[in-house]
């Protein structure tokens, strides 16, 4: 039978290339014909490298440009019209938005957005307006729309974003599912755990929280910056390991949070890093304070390197973590629980250890990426299959 064609389209490559990292390869292998489309960006060239399928940019930007997003539409209505893709699949907003439209005026027969997260779910007055009306546009122009969780599909029925016969969670959620391979303490390379014992001048004697994620205020930096700071004085050997990128346009940190981190010898900032397992086998306790998630991959990650977890009460967070049982979870926004269960976290070393335990066991049955893309690809073939395509 020919092959169907694939695109799978998001805003920008680095989430081809890192949260969605070999999907696209093993759809190319198994049964589809795939093609990527992003943004061009830092993270374009890794991409290439460890894709087999071909990439067209498409000069997407995050943020709001009516002009630019009006030229980037009828570049991708001009792209699907000519490679004429039984299926496009978009991931992240604005990809979403355009990439489903296109596909709509372009008559692709399969039009499947994934929801990652809503920015709308921390947004107020006018923009929370505007980003709604968008969500429900995306929406209208897909034929299917994957919530990567449970929480997200609740969310969006509940704010009758679309009708529930749209819907569907791939196997137990997430977008990628969790590379056992990558995240495996037995794995990792001696001589890859010195050179990050190098980067964050590792004392065996303190203790590292770790935090692997944007550094901007939805992700709880401010929070989490001012509990450690307060922790910091009553244990001064605290360690503070932030691995992510500042941005400066969408949802930037106060300037005062920010040289808190930049200028504090306890915190520990990392730009980025390809090679989060490691910060993660060298952490003492992971800390997810993020104010909105999908479903969060950092979770799974930190699960499957054993690693105790305290997050936030939002959706995503609590389709992996049970408070008290797999972890801990407390009130978001709320300073004074965060440091609560922080406290008790670092006085309970050994409860901890068993809750991780037990969502190692959760995250390695449930979660394994080979078996999410077997989920995935199944789904594509049932939908054309359904719609009579390629017989």
């Amino acid at each position: 039978m020919q092959k169907a064609k694939l695109f799978r389209i998001t805003t920008v490559p680095m989430a081809l290339a890192y949260p969605l990292k070999g999907q696209c390869s093993y759809m190319h292998e198994n049964g589809f014909y795939v093609i990527m489309a992003s943004a061009d960006g830092r993270e374009l060239a890794t991409l290439l490298k460890n894709e087999i399928c071909p990439h067209v940019v498409v000069p997407m930007t995050r943020s709001i440009t009516p002009f630019g997003d009006l030229i980037c539409l009828y570049k991708l209505v001009r792209l699907f019209a000519r490679e004429k893709p039984e299926i496009v699949h978009s991931e992240t907003p604005k990809a979403g938005l355009l990439g489903m439209l296109a596909a709509k005026i372009a008559r692709v027969p399969i039009r499947i957005h994934t929801v990652a997260g809503m920015p709308l779910m921390v947004a107020s007055g006018a923009k929370l307006k505007l980003l709604k009306f968008i969500e429900r546009l995306t929406y209208s122009c897909s034929t299917n729309v994957w919530p990567n969780s449970e929480s997200l599909k609740s969310f969006i029925l509940q704010n009758n974003f679309t009708k529930s016969e749209k819907l569907e969670v791939i196997g137990k959620g997430s977008s990628n599912g969790i590379d056992l391979a990558k995240f495996n303490k037995t794995l990792l390379r001696n001589n890859a755990v010195e050179e990050i014992k190098k980067n964050i001048a590792y004392d065996k004697n303190c203790t590292y929280l770790l935090f692997v994620g944007r550094i901007v205020k939805d992700k709880g930096i401010t929070e989490l910056v001012n509990c450690f700071n307060r922790l910091l004085q009553k244990n001064p050997s605290l360690r503070l390991v932030l691995v992510g990128q500042f941005e400066k346009q969408l949802d930037p940190l106060a300037p005062a949070t920010e040289k808190e981190i930049t200028h504090n010898n306890s915190i520990i900032h990392i730009y980025w890093s390809g090679r989060v397992e490691y910060y993660m086998a060298l952490a003492d306790y992971f800390v997810f304070p993020s104010y909105r998630e999908g479903f969060p991959n950092v979770l799974l990650e930190a699960g499957a390197m054993k690693l105790p977890i305290i997050c936030s009460n939002i959706g995503g967070n609590i389709d992996i973590v049970t408070h008290q049982d797999t972890g801990l979870i407390y009130d978001t926004y709320n300073e004074a629980d965060m440091q609560e269960k922080m406290e008790w976290a670092l006085n309970h070393k050994d409860e901890m250890a068993k809750m991780s335990e037990k969502l190692y066991e959760k995250v390695t049955t449930e979660y394994k990426r080979e078996t999410f893309w077997a989920q995935m690809n199944q789904q594509y073939k049932k939908l054309i299959k359904e719609n009579n395509i390629l017989k």
